[in-house]
């Protein structure tokens, strides 16, 4: 996986924050963070867990990672050497996506093909579902970095009706920038950590089904042997 290809959408999510602050009164981010209350920070909190799990999974959804190259042509010649107990030490001591596939279908070489083939697509599903329950923390928080933005956006409204409400409808622009500051501010946080996470999240769940595929069908070509001549 080329995990250059995340740096700008990983690098967005680090610095909405500051890249909103350039519009914000001479003060910095401090100042722009302060005037987005509360919900600003949860909204930044959120986002340096998603820049976290980015990384994360970044390192982690490579090819070398899932089916390293050595431990495949290794596997390959033990199969083809017919020394399955040395290929299931390999997989029990290597564990990864494509060993964890193979070692599902070791048992059942005795068996018919045609369990020994819904046990490496069992095996697959269940590597897919471990990879995208992971991968939906992302999906999460790009879901709700927005919706804790319009709260945002609607705790400070509902402050600016208070202090016109206090005021007798005498507020000046001053006493409302505050409140109205706040709710902009958080819905501009809110799309610019949303946006990023969304990108990152999409690319990497396609990472995940296209190694996916790839392993398939190395596995499917490793255990085709075992297809019965007549079938």
């Amino acid at each position: 996986m080329n995990v250059r290809s995340l740096l700008l959408p990983a690098a967005l999510l680090l610095l909405a924050p500051a890249l909103a602050a350039q519009d914000a009164p001479a003060g910095g981010v401090g100042k722009f963070m302060t005037a987005a209350g509360p919900i600003g920070w949860v909204i930044l909190g959120l986002s340096m867990i998603a820049l976290t799990l980015i990384i994360r999974e970044a390192m982690e959804i490579r090819k070398t990672k899932l089916a390293p190259p050595e431990v495949v042509e290794e596997l390959e010649a033990l199969m083809e050497a017919e020394e399955y107990q040395e290929a299931m030490e390999v997989c029990e001591s290597e564990p990864c996506f494509f060993t964890n596939v193979v070692a599902a279908g070791l048992p059942k070489l005795n068996t018919s093909f045609e369990a020994l083939e819904k046990s490496l697509e069992e095996m697959v599903e269940e590597e897919n579902i471990k990879y995208m329950g992971r991968l939906s923390w992302l999906s999460l928080i790009a879901a709700v970095s927005p919706m804790m933005g319009l709260l945002g956006t609607v705790q400070g409204m509902i402050g600016a009706f208070d202090q016109i409400a206090a005021s007798k409808g005498q507020a000046t622009p001053d006493q409302l920038a505050q409140n109205i500051s706040m709710a902009l501010i958080t819905t501009l946080l809110g799309l610019m950590v949303s946006i990023p996470v969304t990108t990152a999240y999409v690319f990497l769940r396609n990472r995940v089904i296209s190694y996916s595929l790839e392993i398939s069908a190395v596995v499917e070509d490793m255990f085709e042997r075992f297809r019965p001549r007549n079938a």
